[in-house]
């Protein structure tokens, strides 16, 4: 993933979705944080990221692409914003020069030394040269990602790129494990990097002179975009998850009036953020695929903490845990959300509710749905009409929106006052519908 952090863009987009146009350059830098002048510099950048990301589209279609940057719902087999994590993963340098390395590697094994000679010879007169230690920490990287693969063979060690994967696979093999990785990359949590390996099985097969129809099966619609722009820190927690290390963060809160506060090296220009600086120990990471939300759960001085992963920024690793000390807050953490629809860690309560079966449908998809997202509940009782569901969960709140959704199929019938701010919800939204 990202060598380096691209907090700024990540929220840049997240609000430029959200609003869709109705804030101006002052709203906007206000809401982020940021000066008008870093809003238009950002705008500059990210134009220039999409032109250069995005050269196989036609001239006029990647014109306006960049000048709009906009979603296009009906073209969302491509993610927009996964483009963010193609262009900022290296600086200008570094891209440039790994991408020397691996045309080098393309057709034969080099050395350390035949690779540095080779960009010396290639790379453009406006960059500084690299050194053997640029090289060697390059291909490091390359063959920790699975990019390159080093041959066995005594010293000077060789590197080649490990493509074997596509070499061995016949056309028929790539077009099917192509679909595999673009239906589990659109529909499954995490998703980024599943993209990123579609868009290299793309572009092989594109080499391969392959009909682009063939490789566009499928076209998917998505109510939130922002999950890929969240698994942004999602490695970085999930590394210090293993590695049993605390992390440090810049949090903004849902209810802040801020989602981003810029880094001030000057301290004539430094200003106030709403964000609170954040160390705890991360436990568990938890997606609600309802809301599209990803959330962190942890460990800190107060006890168990919550938070999104999109108020997060300028994420880094700890100091470590003892693995002793890890254990008993993750089982604590455990024992706490043991109920929990979600994230809930208040008391438990017993929901019981019946659903009433569809009049003359077969199969009952009523029943289905409950089998299928009930979780850990149980039907209890049953008839020809309805049957009763009940589990035990940490508060309604969070089972509220699941149980509204079925709207007049299901009726509470315990918790009491579940019942009754259910029974309010509904005189309300009746009130609405009344003539006028």
């Amino acid at each position: 993933m990202a060598k380096e952090s691209f907090d700024k863009e990540i929220q840049f987009l997240r609000m430029l979705v959200l609003t869709s146009g109705a804030y101006n350059r002052q709203q906007f830098s206000e809401r982020l944080g940021i000066s008008i002048h870093t809003f238009d510099k950002t705008i500059r950048r990210l134009k220039e990221i999409v032109s250069s990301t995005y050269q196989h589209l036609p001239q006029e279609e990647r014109k306006e692409f960049a000048e709009t940057i906009r979603f296009s719902y009906y073209e969302s087999t491509d993610p927009m914003l996964l483009f963010l994590f193609r262009a900022k993963s290296l600086k200008e340098s570094e891209s440039q020069r790994i991408s020397l390395l691996l045309a080098a590697m393309n057709e034969n094994a080099l050395t350390a030394m035949e690779l540095l000679d080779f960009i010396c010879a290639s790379q453009s007169s406006e960059l500084s040269l690299p050194d053997e230690k640029t090289i060697r920490s390059d291909l490091k990287y390359l063959e920790e990602v699975g990019v390159v693969k080093r041959q066995p063979s005594a010293r000077p060690y060789r590197y080649r790129i490990q493509n074997d994967l596509i070499h061995e696979l016949s056309d028929e093999e790539l077009y099917d494990l192509y679909d595999f990785v673009d239906v589990m990359a659109n529909t499954q949590v995490p998703s980024v990097q599943g993209y990123l390996l579609r868009d290299g099985l793309k572009k092989h097969l594109l080499r391969q002179q392959a009909q682009k129809h063939a490789i566009e099966p499928f076209l998917y619609k998505y109510h939130y975009y922002s999950r890929i722009l969240d698994e942004a820190h999602l490695f970085t927690i999930l590394s210090a998850i293993r590695s049993h290390r605390k992390i440090r963060f810049l949090y903004f809160s849902p209810k802040s009036e801020k989602s981003y506060g810029s880094k001030n090296t000057n301290p004539l220009f430094e200003r106030d953020t709403n964000g609170k600086v954040e160390t705890t120990l991360p436990l568990k990471v938890v997606y609600d695929h309802q809301y599209g939300r990803w959330y962190l759960l942890s460990n800190g001085r107060e006890g168990i903490r919550k938070y999104r992963l999109e108020g997060i920024t300028q994420i880094e690793e700890d100091e470590l845990v003892a693995e002793d000390v890890f254990e008993n807050r993750t089982n604590e953490l455990l024992e706490k959300i043991r109920y929990s629809w979600l994230i809930d860690t208040g008391q438990p309560v017993t929901v019981r509710v019946r659903f009433y079966n569809p009049e003359g449908s077969e199969p009952n998809f009523i029943k289905e749905r409950v089998r299928l997202q009930g979780q850990w509940g149980q039907i209890v009782q049953e008839d020809e009409h309805s049957f009763i569901y009940e589990i035990t969960v940490n508060g309604t709140t969070e089972i509220k929106p699941w149980v509204r959704s079925f709207g007049s199929s299901c009726e509470i019938l315990e918790p009491i006052q579940f019942r009754r701010e259910m029974i309010a919800e509904w005189k309300e939204i009746q009130a609405y519908y009344e003539s006028v």
